[in-house]
């Protein structure tokens, strides 16, 4: 593979070097902040090789990689200039708010870190395991020098914090690091360990110790980059270069130290002593919940919340309970991919579900779950049961974690302790998930695939249509120009989740809804969002434009028919703004649902990239035994 060629079309898939506000990397991932997400096309990227899927979570936009991430970020580096210093006066265009912003922060802040952190913490772990089977002394030169090695990015870690918030919200890097060493240097350290009663200008200070912390830094830096900002503005530029990080220094480091020092240690002790009260009150429930929820969590990239508490734990308490469950999450949907590797008898799919089994059990679970067992559903949900068990044994078994690092098999050590109590019972838990999870993903079965004939110059949707031989099918054209978007990619489960109805979903590119064929509307909702019309042959098409967007009450939209309706294919149904309801902050994504999906043996799915009004859309195989009628479907579904 080429990473450069790949980094080239993937800055070009984001909308441009000019649409980028910053870049960082995780394990598997790149996290861009765009200043519009509109301007990228997200159905390209998602087609191009190298790419496992798209993401927008917390006001990123996540392009999964796989374990190559690393190597693809440095080439986008080298083709472009997004890696150069943030480019503090680009903001995005519309950024996310609330729960949204916050995960937003935290990821950005974190996610440069997990690389490294996983080095130690796998180092830390063996070290402990030396440790207690006498392999090594904890006197010994040799253990002192690695277990520094191990120790220090979690000692210094408000030092390395300082630097990725810095980053993220446009501060100088070498202030942040002069503020962060304040809080480590020697006598501030002697102040707390000698109990030394402490004042600043008379107003007391309460000591505390900021090694391992990660609260204070990143809130000390958040103030300290505002701060910047506004000396900036009113200082002249002949001295603002020593004078704004003097004024920095001299108001940021006394602050911290009487305010943000103790609030945020004492806001992450709490955090922390509340979820480690109900793994208290129920190990076992608790462990379950983890265990099952875990990958929710990562799908939608709030687990960041929680990334902070398990740090802190360490920090503080010298080992964290918290964390061991969800490991359990991590090895159930390996061994649902496995499962599905058993099963299919696709060879491509057992060739993809092969590779992400042998990497997620290392920790990268992207590949497992977004390009196996989440599109196939089943096996996802398998996964979910098989977390939800490990989760409770492990719960139950009171495992600790003494070090960071991702859930996987290298990362092991971090989970044994002194007399390795409650690392059998981790054992048991994760390889109960990955067999539970395994069997049934093979049980429970998903549609496998069909095997493509390249030999064959039958077009594909042909060569399904045979298998409804004696049944006849129903084409329905496009009611929208846009770009195609995957089903699953909707962000409304009950579209994603095909609950409606198999179909697609459509971006559009301009505000007009077309009949996908001649037929009879069935329904014409009255906040003008939706319609639903059924054809001459049985077919109910369900037209849905945008997400939650009956909150508007018919604003923006004009419809143009009513229910009883007949229409022939590509008369003009609706019109909406699409500029408007975006500007709204409703998404426009618009799903195209065969509500009846389950009278017929498939609906296939005909064009990628971009479609034009009455291009094909939609094959529908086969004829509808016992057509219902539409309005029945929808009424009382409550769709938004």
């Amino acid at each position: 593979m080429s990473y450069e060629k790949l980094a080239k079309e993937i800055v070009q898939g984001v909308g441009g070097e000019k649409n980028v506000v910053s870049l960082v990397h995780c394990a598997t991932r790149l996290r861009f902040t765009l200043k519009d997400n509109n301007k990228a096309d997200k159905a390209t990227l998602e087609k191009t090789a190298g790419i496992i899927t798209v993401k927008e979570s917390g006001g990123q936009f996540q392009v999964v990689i796989g374990n190559t991430v690393p190597e693809v970020y440095n080439a986008i580096g080298k083709v472009s200039g997004i890696l150069n210093e943030s480019k503090t006066e680009d903001q995005p265009k519309s950024g996310k708010k609330g729960i949204g912003s916050l995960i937003d922060v935290i990821s950005s802040i974190f996610a440069p870190l997990l690389g490294v952190m996983a080095g130690a913490g796998i180092l830390k772990g063996l070290l402990l395991i030396a440790s207690n089977f006498e392999w090594l002394q904890k006197t010994d030169s040799t253990y002192i020098i690695l277990y520094a090695a191990a120790d220090a990015l979690f000692y210094f870690l408000p030092a390395l914090l300082a630097v990725t918030t810095a980053r993220k919200f446009g501060g100088s890097i070498f202030t942040a690091l002069t503020i962060a060493g304040a809080l480590l240097y020697p006598t501030i350290v002697q102040l707390k360990t000698d109990g030394t009663e402490t004042d600043f200008f008379g107003i007391p200070v309460v000591m505390m110790s900021y090694s391992s912390t990660v609260i204070p830094i990143i809130l000390s830096v958040i103030v300290m980059s505002h701060l910047e900002k506004f000396c900036n503005r009113i200082i002249h530029e002949s001295v603002k270069n020593f004078v704004t990080p003097l004024i920095s220094l001299v108001v940021m480091v006394p602050l911290t130290l009487i305010v943000f020092g103790p609030f945020g240690v004492y806001v992450g002790n709490g955090i922390a002593d509340a979820l480690l009260a109900a793994f208290a009150f129920s190990p076992l429930l608790a462990g379950a919940i983890l265990g099952a929820s875990w990958q929710l969590l990562v799908i939608f990239g709030v687990h960041w919340g929680l990334v902070p508490v398990f740090i802190n734990n360490i920090a503080v308490y010298g080992k964290d309970g918290i964390k061991p469950a969800a490991t359990a999450s991590v090895f159930a949907q390996t061994g649902a991919a496995f499962g599905v590797m058993l099963r299919t008898k696709n060879k491509k799919l057992k060739t993809l579900a092969g590779s992400a089994t042998l990497s997620a059990l290392f920790g990268i679970t992207e590949p497992a779950v977004y390009g196996v067992t989440l599109p196939l559903k089943r096996p996802f949900i398998a996964g979910l049961i098989g977390g939800a068990v490990g989760g409770a044994i492990i719960g139950q078994a009171g495992t600790q974690a003494f070090a960071s690092g991702a859930p996987g098999l290298l990362t092991l050590p971090i989970f044994y302790g002194p007399g390795g109590q409650g690392f059998p019972g981790l054992i048991i838990g994760i390889s109960a998930s990955f067999l539970i999870s395994a069997v049934l993903a093979y049980v429970l079965g998903f549609k496998d695939p069909v095997e493509e004939d390249n030999s064959s110059a039958a077009p594909v949707n042909e060569v399904r249509l045979d298998r409804g031989a004696g049944r006849t099918g129903e084409k329905a054209l496009s009611p929208l120009s846009g770009t195609v978007v995957s089903l699953s990619d909707v962000p409304d489960p009950a579209f994603s989740s095909e609950a409606m109805g198999k179909g697609i979903a459509i971006e559009p590119s301009a505000g007009r809804v077309v009949a996908p064929f001649d037929g009879t509307i069935t329904v014409a909702f009255k906040k003008k969002h939706a319609i639903a019309i059924v054809s001459d042959h049985g077919a109910e098409i369900l037209v849905h434009v945008g997400i939650d967007t009956v909150k508007l009450n018919g604003e923006h939209f004009t419809s143009h028919v009513k229910e009883g309706d007949r229409v022939s294919a590509g008369q003009l149904l609706l019109e909406f703004d699409v500029e408007q309801i975006r500007a709204a902050g409703y998404a426009t994504v618009t799903p195209v649902i065969v509500t009846n999906t389950m009278d017929y043996i498939d609906v296939i799915e005909l064009p990628q990239g971009q479609v034009r009004e009455q291009d094909e859309l939609l094959q529908i195989v086969g004829e509808s035994s016992e057509p219902a009628v539409l309005a029945k479907t929808v009424s009382g579904a409550g769709l938004a």
